[in-house]
Protein backbone atom coordinates (compact mmCIF):
# COMPACT_ATOMS: atom_id res chain seq x y z
CA UNK A 1 0.00 0.00 0.00
CA UNK A 2 2.78 2.41 0.80
CA UNK A 3 3.91 1.90 -2.75
CA UNK A 4 0.56 3.04 -3.71
CA UNK A 5 0.02 6.06 -2.33
CA UNK A 6 3.92 7.05 -3.32
CA UNK A 7 2.40 7.04 -6.55
CA UNK A 8 -0.41 8.95 -6.03
CA UNK A 9 1.40 11.63 -4.20
CA UNK A 10 4.54 11.87 -7.10
CA UNK A 11 1.62 11.87 -9.84
CA UNK A 12 -0.41 15.02 -8.36
CA UNK A 13 2.88 17.01 -7.75
CA UNK A 14 4.38 16.05 -11.17
CA UNK A 15 0.06 17.09 -12.43
CA UNK A 16 0.71 20.56 -10.87
CA UNK A 17 4.17 20.91 -12.22
CA UNK A 18 2.52 20.77 -15.81
CA UNK A 19 -0.93 22.56 -15.21
CA UNK A 20 2.13 25.29 -13.71
CA UNK A 21 4.09 24.96 -16.98
CA UNK A 22 0.90 25.06 -18.92
CA UNK A 23 -0.06 28.40 -17.45
CA UNK A 24 3.38 29.53 -18.24
CA UNK A 25 3.35 28.30 -22.03
CA UNK A 26 -0.28 30.33 -22.49
CA UNK A 27 0.80 33.34 -20.59
CA UNK A 28 4.39 33.55 -21.80
CA UNK A 29 6.30 36.13 -20.77
CA UNK A 30 8.74 38.20 -23.51
CA UNK A 31 11.96 35.78 -22.57
CA UNK A 32 10.58 32.89 -23.03
CA UNK A 33 9.01 33.63 -25.87
CA UNK A 34 12.27 34.85 -27.18
CA UNK A 35 13.73 31.80 -26.29
CA UNK A 36 10.88 29.79 -28.35
CA UNK A 37 11.87 32.06 -31.90
CA UNK A 38 16.05 31.69 -30.69
CA UNK A 39 14.89 27.75 -30.98
CA UNK A 40 13.46 28.35 -34.38
CA UNK A 41 9.63 27.16 -33.45
CA UNK A 42 6.64 29.29 -34.94
CA UNK A 43 5.55 31.81 -33.03
CA UNK A 44 2.39 30.52 -32.07
CA UNK A 45 4.84 27.16 -31.01
CA UNK A 46 4.16 27.97 -26.98
CA UNK A 47 0.04 27.21 -27.61
CA UNK A 48 1.09 23.43 -28.20
CA UNK A 49 3.64 22.93 -25.57
CA UNK A 50 0.89 24.00 -23.22
CA UNK A 51 -1.92 22.13 -24.78
CA UNK A 52 -0.09 19.11 -24.49
CA UNK A 53 1.19 20.13 -20.91
CA UNK A 54 -2.22 20.94 -19.42
CA UNK A 55 -3.76 17.35 -21.25
CA UNK A 56 -0.65 15.52 -19.44
CA UNK A 57 -1.94 16.94 -15.91
CA UNK A 58 -5.59 15.79 -16.27
CA UNK A 59 -4.55 12.73 -17.37
CA UNK A 60 -2.39 12.00 -14.45
CA UNK A 61 -5.27 13.54 -11.79
CA UNK A 62 -7.30 10.61 -13.33
CA UNK A 63 -6.23 6.90 -12.26
CA UNK A 64 -7.27 5.56 -15.47
CA UNK A 65 -5.42 8.01 -17.99
CA UNK A 66 -2.55 7.99 -15.46
CA UNK A 67 0.02 5.79 -17.48
CA UNK A 68 -0.54 7.43 -20.52
CA UNK A 69 -0.19 10.79 -18.95
CA UNK A 70 3.12 10.07 -17.93
CA UNK A 71 4.05 8.80 -21.35
CA UNK A 72 2.63 12.07 -22.45
CA UNK A 73 4.99 13.85 -19.79
CA UNK A 74 7.76 11.99 -20.27
CA UNK A 75 7.57 12.76 -24.41
CA UNK A 76 7.03 16.42 -23.22
CA UNK A 77 10.29 16.19 -21.63
CA UNK A 78 12.11 14.86 -24.21
CA UNK A 79 11.59 17.18 -26.36
CA UNK A 80 12.41 20.06 -23.87
CA UNK A 81 15.48 18.16 -23.32
CA UNK A 82 16.09 17.45 -26.73
CA UNK A 83 15.54 21.18 -27.52
CA UNK A 84 18.22 22.57 -25.33
CA UNK A 85 20.90 20.03 -26.20
CA UNK A 86 20.32 20.69 -30.13
CA UNK A 87 21.08 24.16 -29.51
CA UNK A 88 23.82 23.99 -26.96
CA UNK A 89 22.50 24.90 -23.78
CA UNK A 90 23.51 21.72 -22.34
CA UNK A 91 22.86 23.05 -18.48
CA UNK A 92 18.83 23.39 -19.32
CA UNK A 93 18.62 19.96 -20.16
CA UNK A 94 18.93 19.01 -16.46
CA UNK A 95 15.92 19.97 -15.29
CA UNK A 96 13.74 18.33 -18.00
CA UNK A 97 15.95 15.33 -17.44
CA UNK A 98 14.95 15.21 -13.86
CA UNK A 99 11.01 16.01 -14.68
CA UNK A 100 11.55 12.90 -17.02
CA UNK A 101 12.86 10.94 -14.57
CA UNK A 102 9.56 11.48 -12.20
CA UNK A 103 7.26 10.80 -15.40
CA UNK A 104 9.12 7.22 -15.57
CA UNK A 105 8.67 6.70 -12.14
CA UNK A 106 5.15 7.12 -11.98
CA UNK A 107 4.96 5.15 -14.65
CA UNK A 108 6.34 2.36 -13.07
CA UNK A 109 4.62 2.32 -10.01
CA UNK A 110 0.70 2.83 -12.28
CA UNK A 111 2.04 -0.14 -13.71
CA UNK A 112 2.80 -2.05 -11.19
CA UNK A 113 -0.07 -0.82 -9.05
CA UNK A 114 -2.45 -2.14 -12.04
CA UNK A 115 -0.72 -5.89 -11.54
CA UNK A 116 -1.24 -5.67 -7.77
CA UNK A 117 -4.94 -4.78 -7.77
CA UNK A 118 -5.58 -7.62 -10.99
CA UNK A 119 -3.58 -10.41 -8.83
CA UNK A 120 -5.61 -9.60 -5.53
Amino acid sequence: MPEIRWGNGAAWLLAAFFLVGAYGNTFVTAEIAADYARWGYPQSFHYLTAIFEFTTAVMLIFRPLRLYGSLLGSAVMLAAAGTVILHGEYAHAMPPFMVLAVCLLVAILTVRSRRSRHRA
